[in-house]
């Protein structure tokens, strides 16, 4: 089934925000009647206890959706946990298709979409955001991976200054900023080309990937294990 014939078919979402989910619905169907339409908010300051509360509507036997403010419900979402306490509730989750800033900055960046990671935001202390990108750089570079990150508008300028501060020259980045949007913004080049010109960011959320040059492990190897999400 289409996606947006799904969601026109719902009266019951759960948003990060009501204000956004609403603009989104009245953009994809114009004849809804929105007052009618019932969207609960999660997002990261939703206590737990609040879960079961937000599927009520599935246990009461009616369908409901559940709709992401960027990226992809469940990925760097907080709607993860209320998909989990649906699976443990024997009820069915459907994922449907739509776009990901995520998935799209990979597919336009020219990087390895046969091996990568997504380790969603790094940390905004600089010492220890810079001591994380020098390990994900390593590890990019170890097990030829692409690593992918996101950053929020207002910290997004500080992640940039310490990944050109900290990368080695050839390692490859890719700025994306607004995918989706009218503004939308994507360039890779390696880090030496972004020091001599680094990109003006727009107000939006941005994605950010790296690629070292593979370094090739002669000796014994060992098996990668991480808590980060590695395809």
């Amino acid at each position: 089934m289409d996606t947006l014939e799904r969601v026109r078919e719902l009266n019951f979402f759960v948003a990060e925000s009501a204000k956004n989910a609403r603009r989104f619905l009245r953009q994809v169907d114009p004849d809804r009647n929105l007052p009618a339409t019932q969207i609960a908010e999660l997002n990261e300051h939703t206590p737990e206890t609040e879960l079961n509360a937000l599927i009520k509507p599935l246990m009461d036997g009616f369908d409901l959706g559940l709709l992401s403010d960027a990226g992809c419900p469940g990925v760097a979402d907080p709607g993860a946990n209320l998909v989990w306490l649906a699976q443990s509730r024997g009820i069915r989750v459907v994922p449907l298709i739509g776009p990901c800033s995520i998935v799209l900055s990979l597919m336009a960046s020219g990087m390895n979409g046969q091996r990568f990671a997504f380790v969603g935001y790094v940390a905004a202390e600089r010492e220890q955001r810079e001591r994380e990108l020098r390990l994900l750089e390593k590890r990019s570079a170890t097990h030829s991976e692409s690593i992918i990150m996101i950053e929020t508008p207002y910290r997004a300028r500080a992640l940039l200054d310490s990944l050109l501060l900290v990368l080695a020259p050839q390692t490859r980045l890719c700025v994306a900023h607004e995918i989706g949007e009218a503004a939308e913004n994507l360039v890779s080049q390696t880090v030496a080309g972004w020091r001599q010109k680094p990109p003006e960011l727009s107000k939006g959320r941005a994605v950010f990937l790296l690629q070292a040059v593979f370094q090739r492990n002669t000796g014994a190897s060992k098996p990668l294990r991480s808590d980060r999400c590695s395809v």
